[in-house]
């Protein structure tokens, strides 16, 4: 009878330890939520992203790992997740990466260089290739990982004063900037009045008349409904911004490897749809506008390119000129 119960215990003990080594973080039985946080809105970039992929991520991952996006700001302003996200209390975020981002990792102003890339191949090639692996890289060493790059756009003028088509149609606007170097310089160069506004935030001072403009890509315009406080659009397309897509390093070491491989892979696959929806969308957006009042301008691109070539300058302890070398090569 002792013999018996002594197997029986013995037998407890070891399914207790069998049990206890499958409970752990990232393994099988248990299931990952990352808080992905953004600023944008239901329809913005950031979260036609940030959908697809939540979509991915549990499909590839058999529900092991959920994403729950929290966006419209609902977690603070940009500067604010980006600190949540270092110190791991907000798992994931994607921004413009020259936003308040470059304040955090200074490479990303390279973004916010007026006119650096021709075209969208131009950027493609950079961001899928050996510059972008660097600049995500740096995004490394202030305790994030850097996952890739979806789409912000490039980004144009608009205002509520009147119609731009040269540099000096700028002069005197008070126009919106985002909180890093870079843009201060970027609207002085026109005679503008740089207002670093937040842009959760933005649209009320819009309309307040706290700014007279901003610059932002047409799906961002269109997806925050500035064009209700907007009445002019003039296609500068001025510089590119990508939507970096980050994750603190407490959430990446709560992922197995194998979750990690395709965590990944759900980055990159949203990448190529978020292109493709977007590029989609361009002309559709024009047209809502036009029928919503807005008037749109196609500016003399070279002048505007003129007027910037020195801005560069103004990054220039923050952004090597190698990697600006390396970029327009």
């Amino acid at each position: 009878m002792k013999l018996k119960n002594l197997w029986t215990v013995g037998l407890f003990a070891l399914l207790l330890v069998v049990s206890t080594a499958c409970s752990g973080s990232g393994s099988e039985g248990d299931t990952v939520t990352l808080k992905l946080a953004h600023s944008g809105s239901e329809s913005h970039q950031y979260h036609i992203a940030a959908e697809k992929f939540k979509e991915l991520v549990e499909e590839k991952t058999g529900g092991s790992v959920k994403v729950e996006i929290h966006g419209n700001a609902t977690l603070g302003s940009e500067a604010d997740v980006i600190e949540q996200v270092m110190d791991g209390s907000v798992d994931m975020t994607t921004v413009a990466a020259d936003s308040s981002f470059a304040n955090t990792v200074p490479e990303m102003n390279v973004f916010g260089i007026p006119y650096l890339f021709d075209d969208e191949e131009h950027v493609y090639n950079t961001l899928d290739g050996e510059i972008g692996k660097e600049l995500l890289g740096k995004v490394d060493e202030h305790n994030m990982k850097g996952l890739g790059y979806w789409e912000v756009g490039f980004r144009h003028l608009t205002n509520n004063k009147k119609e731009i088509d040269t540099p000096d149609d700028v002069k005197g606007l008070k126009v919106r900037v985002q909180p890093a170097p870079v843009w201060e310089s970027h609207m002085k160069a026109f005679g503008a009045s740089p207002t670093p506004v937040d842009f959760n935030e933005l649209y009320s001072a819009l309309d307040q008349g706290v700014v007279d403009g901003q610059e932002n890509p047409l799906p961002t315009i269109d997806s925050m409904k500035f064009y209700e406080v907007q009445k002019y659009v003039a296609l500068t397309a001025h510089t590119y911004s990508p939507a970096v897509v980050v994750m603190s390093n407490n959430a990446w070491g709560k992922l197995d490897e194998d979750q990690q491989k395709l965590v990944e892979e759900a980055v990159s696959e949203t990448t190529k749809y978020h292109r493709e929806t977007l590029a989609k969308k361009e002309q559709e957006i024009q047209n809502k506008l036009e029928e919503n009042g807005v008037t749109f301008t196609e500016p003399d691109r070279d002048a505007f390119r003129e007027a910037t070539k020195d801005v560069k300058n103004a990054v220039s302890s923050q952004v090597p000129e190698d990697l600006v070398n390396k970029i327009k090569q």
